[in-house]
């Protein structure tokens, strides 16, 4: 969320930077309700400083045995707390219009992030390693899976619709693998602490991690009114909410592998085949809460633990900056990882590291303090995928195929898999 002080400083800087995003100007909009606030908090003051006079008179009228007086000043009073209680009743409708219209307003990219409509405006910054050479047409994913017997999307449709796969044997142990070896990798090298979260959250911690309102229609909710989350991204920067932490905590790195629901409400039509756009999935999170002086150099050095994932499984993959059209809600500035798929014959977004700034800080409340210092100051948030665990298993399905449909365990996940090295059919 955005500061509505510094909206009012800088309306033009708000526009500009909407405008970037492909949005509309909202800086006169949010001004004109931040003043309709203030003027109607000020009316509401200077009728409890009247009620609060005439109080006191009605004591001297009685006093003064002027009953007539008296009597006039406790219907006046009675009038006064009438009017009192519609217009609190008015100023909670005044805050909660402000409060949802600066919440459905994205974040301000930063000055460096590239201008661009879509995703043809990303730039690519690098790309590591060599894309393999086959001497046969590759397969997609789905396909090798299907072949193997271990991928089934028609027995998961009729239990629970489109969009969902059972795993088996061999290949369900291989996503299991990756798992444990990106949180191993993550904890024993890359510094972050591993936490085992709840799947379920309540109003305040969608909301706090910008969740809420505004893509309540992309999450999956229960009857008892909590939301299944759609990345661990919400609970793990929720940690923070509320906390004053001392600078010298920080930064503090978490990760999880959890499971992730998506309704994939604005998805239809798109990726329908195989396991690359699924309502329930395993992801492997990372996020960081540091002071607002360091997050740009965390940014860095997230997306460097996150491509190391990569780098260890021998998946070639390449990196891009999104343009301020492609970039997501919350964020700053924001790398996605896009991993080569043979079958595919294209590179597909497998990690996406976001810096967010103070914009879920200031909604869930998340500050920091110098020691010794009174002041505090908000945090600044980061979260990024360390990786998407179903994307991975993809990738290195079809990076490791073989002609005969059979998969290479890739080296780093062979402990993993109780020394296995190659995925085949069972006879």
């Amino acid at each position: 969320m955005l500061d509505i002080k510094w909206i009012r400083d800088n309306p033009a800087a708000l526009d500009a930077a909407l405008a970037k995003r492909g949005a509309a100007p909202q800086a006169q909009t949010l001004i004109e309700l931040d003043e309709a606030r203030r003027s109607h908090v000020g009316a509401l003051q200077a009728l409890q400083e009247r009620r609060n006079l005439a109080s006191k008179d009605i004591g001297k009228a009685m006093a003064a045995k002027d009953q007539e007086k008296a009597e006039a000043l406790k219907a006046e009073v009675a009038t006064l707390k009438d009017e009192l209680q519609a217009g609190e009743a008015r100023e909670r409708e005044l805050d909660e219009a402000l409060k949802y219209a600066l919440s459905v307003l994205p974040n301000i990219p930063l000055d460096e992030v590239p201008v661009g409509a879509d995703e043809g405006g990303n730039v690519e910054l690098r790309k590591v390693g060599d894309k393999p050479a086959f001497d046969f047409k590759p397969k997609e994913h789905y396909e090798l899976g299907e072949a193997l017997g271990m991928m089934d999307f028609e027995r998961a449709a009729k239990m629970s619709g489109a969009r969902f796969t059972i795993l088996t044997g061999a290949l369900a142990r291989l996503e299991r693998a990756l798992g444990q070896f990106m949180l191993d990798l993550h904890t024993a090298e890359h510094g972050y602490t591993e936490v085992n979260p709840p799947l379920m959250v309540n109003d305040g911690a969608a909301y706090g991690t910008d969740k809420l309102p505004k893509f309540g229609d992309d999450l999956f909710r229960t009857t008892d009114g909590r939301w299944l989350i759609p990345t661990a991204e919400v609970p793990l920067t929720y940690l923070a909410a509320g906390e004053i932490l001392s600078e010298d905590e920080l930064p503090r790195r978490y990760v999880a592998q959890t499971a992730c629901f998506r309704s994939e409400a604005g998805s239809a039509g798109r990726d329908t085949r195989g396991m690359l756009r699924q309502h329930q999935f395993i992801k492997v999170e990372l996020v960081s809460v540091t002071t607002p002086d360091t997050s740009l150099d965390e940014h860095e050095r997230m997306t460097a633990s996150a491509e190391n994932v990569l780098k260890r499984l021998g998946l070639p993959f390449r990196t891009v900056v999104l343009c301020t059209g492609d970039m997501g809600f919350g964020a700053q500035k924001t790398y996605d990882i896009e991993v080569w798929l043979p079958g595919q014959d294209t590179y597909r977004e497998i990690s996406s590291c976001s810096v967010c700034g103070d914009f879920q800080a200031r909604r869930m409340n998340a500050r920091c303090r110098k020691p010794g210092d009174k002041a505090t100051r908000f945090v600044h948030t980061l979260n990024g995928s360390g990786v998407a665990v179903g994307r991975a298993l993809i990738a290195v399905m079809e990076n490791y195929q073989n002609a005969d449909g059979s998969i290479t365990v890739p080296e780093a996940l062979r402990p993993y898999m109780g020394g296995l090295t190659k995925i085949e059919k069972a006879i």
